[in-house]
């Protein structure tokens, strides 16, 4: 039953390693993230916080590998530069910094009454 389990599992496992070899951001990611949660823990969060906190780091990583998704479809379809494929790449890393522009901030609302 565990191996069935795990088998269902398999391709997104992949995935994620295929992210981690991939793309540095995302190791600068998780480093991040661990430095949060340490933090976080330090200081005690309530579950409210820790919900926010929780939110824009799930937020920061999906959006992390959708940008990658489209980076390898638009690569797939297309060696050549086009502009539309130069477009699809942008908004998909805009998608990523807005994602990182709401964790900061999120960041920023929890962790300031704690350090000030």
């Amino acid at each position: 039953m565990v191996n069935r389990l795990f088998r269902r599992f398999k391709f997104a496992f992949m995935g994620l390693k295929t992210m981690l070899k991939k793309d540095m951001h995302v190791l600068s990611h998780m480093v991040v993230t661990v430095l949060v949660i340490l933090l976080g823990l330090f200081f005690s969060l309530e579950k409210v916080e820790w919900l926010f906190i929780i939110s824009a780091i799930f937020a920061v990583l999906v959006t992390e590998v959708m940008n990658t998704g489209v980076e390898y479809t638009v690569d797939l379809v297309t060696g050549d530069y086009h502009e539309y494929a130069k477009a699809a790449k942008d908004v998909s890393a805009a998608a990523v910094l807005l994602s990182c522009i709401y964790a900061v901030a999120v960041g920023l609302v929890v962790f300031i009454p704690y350090i000030f």
